[in-house]
């Protein structure tokens, strides 16, 4: 008969046995209620996560919310101020081609100015006179170039300021492109769920981005930009002021001084048609007066030759007496008489001699004169049609006057390419 083979290995006792089966339900029990624990601990953190997931992208949401109104409210300032700036801009440069067209307008009258001392210099001998024309004319023509070179300096300082101005509002533009841009990728996030097919996980989104600013910091540079436009603004509109009270100022002066000028040359106009009248007045007496003295002149030549011939008959009864013979050779009463009359005959003639001299002397010298009346006369004729050519010639200031200023089509500032900063800047 054969013996059974034992199995090799370790044999536990039945309280071993026992033993390890209450010590696998323990476990058991153990792990199921470490595993219960974990569960229940599991189940509240997925209710505490989950409202606080709900939670925290509602906050988000709502900061996002509120950052877009936020962004939209300044944005809407600065587009405000950004129209300001444009009706500023629009303002000023009207103000500028107003200035500009009063400087256009002073062409006119600094050439009839000019022209006008131009043509009173072509008078001649005594009647080229520095007369108070003269001296208004100058003054006219100092004034205006005064006035040109003001407006010129106002033309240049609105220049100036309407760069100021387009960089601002470049400034103001650029802001608000920025805010349009901000606000669309705020929105965009905010139209963003969790179902949304364009969320993906990114690498390293938590980073502060190069160039980030504080609000405080985004606060203060839209309100600089504003503040830089108000302040260009109010130069504007204080250079806007200036200038055109400027213009009306300059045009006061110049208005005063026109019409001096054409008074006094009014005044001299009658001035030299009184002297003109009065030297035709002399001349037509001194041309009577010369005839007058040639007929005189005549009688007297007329009254000598009488006398002469008075002269040759007692010098020929004088000497005939000399022939009387002996004692008949007497001076008698016939020889003084004869004697007495050869003397007062003589001092006639030496008398007549003397007068008709002296008149024909007084005659050339009136005829002298009446030439020199003559010429006198001739520039006095010239220089009457002289200053009526220059009253002619300021006819032309009714039609140039300052205050004839068509309003100008406002141009905004264009560069290089013939485009506004404005239009690049929009596209």
């Amino acid at each position: 008969m054969s013996t059974l083979s034992a199995k090799p290995g370790m044999r536990h006792t039945v309280s071993q046995w026992h033993r390890n089966n209450r010590q696998l339900s323990d476990t058991a029990h153990h792990e199921q209620h470490v595993s219960n624990i974990i569960r229940q601990e599991g189940r509240s953190l997925r209710n505490a996560t989950n409202c606080q997931t709900i939670w925290d992208e509602s906050d988000s949401s709502r900061r996002l919310s509120d950052r877009v109104w936020d962004v939209a409210r300044l944005k809407g300032i600065l587009e405000i101020c950004a129209q300001k700036v444009d009706e500023e801009i629009k303002a000023l440069t009207l103000s500028k081609a107003q200035t500009e067209q009063s400087l256009a307008a002073t062409v006119v009258p600094l050439d009839v100015s000019t022209e006008c001392l131009t043509l009173r210099d072509g008078r001649r001998g005594y009647e080229l006179v520095n007369d108070p024309v003269d001296e208004e004319l100058r003054k006219e023509v100092e004034l205006i170039e005064r006035v040109q070179e003001v407006l010129q300096q106002h033309i240049d300082k609105a220049f100036e300021q309407l760069c100021i101005l387009q960089e601002a509002r470049n400034q103001l533009t650029a802001d608000i492109q920025n805010k349009m841009d901000a606000l669309d990728i705020d929105v965009c996030c905010l139209s963003l769920t969790g179902d949304s097919p364009q969320i993906s996980l990114k690498t390293n989104p938590t980073r502060i981005p190069s160039g980030s600013s504080t609000p405080q910091e985004w606060v203060q540079f839209s309100q600089y930009n504003m503040a830089c436009a108000q302040e260009a603004m109010q130069l504007s509109q204080q250079m806007r002021e200036d200038t055109s009270l400027t213009r009306a100022q300059l045009q006061n002066e110049l208005e005063a001084q026109r019409r001096a000028t054409e008074f006094a040359l009014r005044k001299r106009n009658h001035q030299e048609e009184q002297a003109h009248h009065e030297l035709k007045w002399q001349i037509r007496n001194t041309e009577e007066e010369i005839a007058d003295m040639e007929s005189d002149i005549h009688r007297l030549d007329e009254d000598l030759q009488a006398k002469t011939a008075s002269l040759k008959l007692a010098h020929t009864r004088l000497e005939n007496r000399t022939c009387r013979p002996g004692m008949d050779l007497c001076r008698d009463e016939a020889q003084y008489g004869l004697v007495e009359e050869v003397r007062q005959v003589e001092a006639t003639v030496s008398a007549l001699k003397q007068k008709l001299s002296e008149a024909q002397h007084s005659l050339q010298r009136m005829k002298l004169h009446h030439n020199h009346m003559l010429l006198d006369l001739a520039r006095k004729e010239e220089a009457l049609s002289l200053e009526q050519r220059t009253m002619n010639t300021r006819t032309r200031l009714a039609s140039a006057s300052l205050t004839d200023i068509t309003p100008a089509q406002v141009v905004p500032l264009m560069n290089s390419s013939g485009r506004s900063n404005l239009q690049l800047l929009a596209q």
